[in-house]
């Protein structure tokens, strides 16, 4: 239940708390006293959207927060699958700047706004004058079957399962397009993959046939220049091998006297052989070097293929040639094997849709049961708010072959307020009154069966007066005894039912209007409910009225 509210910087507000009690709660006040604008913050922390430009101080920002007792609502599962702190006394708060930036939090721990609104759903109902136009919402309609019902794990799962289910089928004709888009292209991709197959690429052949014909090219110059270096290096009469031989000599004949010219006779003595050794490779490779036309020719030609491979698929590597030669082997065989992924995954789908048809048979028998409970609930209530001749007929149409995300009903709800009047559409039916009245028995079922902790009702009572009103707050009084029940109403007969009565007044004594919210204890509530009787200046009678009601 809703324990206490805290509104600041909020159109009229400045700073407002409201601390409510258990049972029924009576808020009263004249027309744009600020009644409304306290549900309007309310709403905030049950995760509406908000605006700036309802803020009492543009250079302010507007924090709304919520104490909820929570302990008996079995909400602990809300909180683990939230990664949230539980806590059975649960603060809600909203704090929106003065630039439209918005925070919310649960317990002091930042959240969405869409996950606050999951969490406000199940503390609190608001059902407002306007809100009579959804009875008429086969949606509702069905929500309130399903409420009574009572098989909320069994519509979990099975909405589960429609999701995974519906996600399938698209699966399903997106491949079954590709499928036959491949099958159009088959011709195509198998000439493009045989082409390239044939060409029998490798990753650097490139890179290796670039340089080979480089060398090809310039065979005569490095033959030359082989040649030339071999003969400097060994053949020539001032060959470095001869001279640094001779040099060898002249440091062989002088070691024995020093140590060091030893050692650098050793060194060179080995550069000698490494020369050489450069010397017969250097001659190897000019043997080897020979002008090849016929080889420059070939690989000029395997070149060619590569370049044109290249340049008809767009790419520039021999790399990118063989990812494409891949992706087009994944194609074909899409074509070859696609007939059997798509059998595959229609047979998943028939079974998929036979478990989903047993879940909705299922649900449809749960609410096959629950059809008559919902009218002889809803006509017991209606009688006792002076519509005895009022008549309910739910009625339920199937159809296996047509899932939907709430199973295969369709749930449309016919009445008539009249003896003698033929059922029809609740909106063809009512008037403004007698809507409310339908509305009030339908939510006060909805709550008994769904176990909210607060139902909040906006002057529902509009269209109703005399004795009905007074039958309409025995309806109020008797749901206030398994939930919370907060209602703003201009009616004595309401306004005298409640536990808990607050006057919601604006507040004229300063430069700027406040709204302000006053609990009324039993005198003031007297006076209060006696100046709804009978105006401004209620006589004794009036008075002696008002004391008649809070009996």
């Amino acid at each position: 239940m809703l324990q206490k509210l805290t509104i600041r910087n909020y159109a009229l507000i400045d700073n407002l708390e409201i601390n409510f009690d258990k049972g029924l709660n009576i808020l009263t006040g004249e027309t744009g006293a600020g009644k409304s604008i306290i549900l309007g913050a309310l709403s905030l922390i049950l995760g509406q959207r908000a605006e700036s430009r309802y803020f009492f101080n543009q250079q302010k920002k507007c924090v709304i927060e919520g104490a909820f007792r929570i302990g008996d609502f079995h909400l602990n599962a809300f909180f683990e699958d939230n990664d949230l702190d539980y806590d059975g006394e649960t603060v809600l708060r909203r704090e929106i700047s003065a630039d439209g930036k918005s925070r919310a939090f649960i317990n002091d721990t930042p959240v969405n706004l869409t996950l606050m609104k999951q969490f406000g759903e199940k503390l609190i109902d608001i059902h407002s004058q306007h809100a009579t136009q959804e009875i008429n919402d086969p949606q509702f309609q069905l929500l309130v079957v399903d409420g009574v019902a009572g098989h909320p794990q069994l519509l979990a799962d099975y909405q589960t399962r429609y999701r995974a289910y519906k996600k399938s089928l698209a699966q399903l004709q997106q491949l079954i397009e590709q499928s036959e888009k491949a099958k159009a292209d088959l011709d195509y991709y198998q000439f493009q993959f045989d082409e390239l197959e044939k060409a029998a690429i490798s990753e650097d052949e490139q890179v290796l046939l670039e340089k080979e014909l480089d060398a090809l090219n310039n065979a005569e110059e490095i033959k030359r220049n082989l040649l030339g270096a071999h003969y400097l290096m060994h053949e020539g009469e001032t060959s470095a091998i001869i001279q640094l031989r001779e040099a060898a000599q002249q440091l062989l004949a002088i070691e024995q006297f020093n140590p060091e010219v030893e050692e650098l006779h050793s060194r060179l003595k080995s550069t000698l052989i490494e020369l050489k050794d450069i010397a017969g490779e250097l001659e190897i490779i000019e043997q080897q070097t020979q002008v090849n036309e016929l080889r420059t020719e070939e690989v000029n030609s395997r070149l060619s293929i590569l370049y044109s491979l290249q340049k008809k698929h767009r790419v520039s590597s021999n790399a990118e040639l063989l990812a494409i030669q891949d992706d087009l082997s994944e194609k074909i065989q899409q074509v070859v094997f696609g007939d059997e992924a798509v059998e595959k995954l229609q047979k998943q789908i028939n079974d998929d849709k036979k478990e989903l048809e047993k879940l909705a048979e299922q649900l449809s028998a749960d609410r096959v049961k629950a059809l008559p409970v919902i009218e002889q609930k809803v006509l017991t209530s209606l009688t006792e708010m002076g519509m005895a001749n009022s008549v309910l007929k739910i009625e339920q149409s199937t159809d296996v072959q047509q899932l939907t995300k709430n199973g295969i009903d369709v749930i449309r709800f016919m009445f008539s307020a009249n003896k003698g009047h033929a059922l029809a559409d609740m909106s063809k039916v009512a008037s403004g009154g007698e809507l409310s009245r339908l509305m009030l028995s339908i939510k006060s079922i909805v709550a008994e069966y769904t176990a909210l902790p607060t139902i909040i009702f906006d002057e529902i009572d509009t269209g109703v007066s005399g004795e009905v009103a007074n039958k309409v707050g025995q309806v109020m009084e008797k749901l206030a005894q398994n939930l919370q029940v907060i209602t703003i109403t201009h009616l004595p007969q309401i306004a005298g039912k409640g536990q808990s009565h607050y006057f919601v007044y604006k507040d004229d004594s300063e430069a700027t209007t406040y709204t302000r919210i006053k609990k009324l204890d039993e005198q003031e509530r007297i006076l209060e409910i006696a100046k709804m009787l009978s105006g401004d200046n209620p006589g004794e009678s009036a008075l002696q009225n008002a004391r008649e009601l809070l009996m």
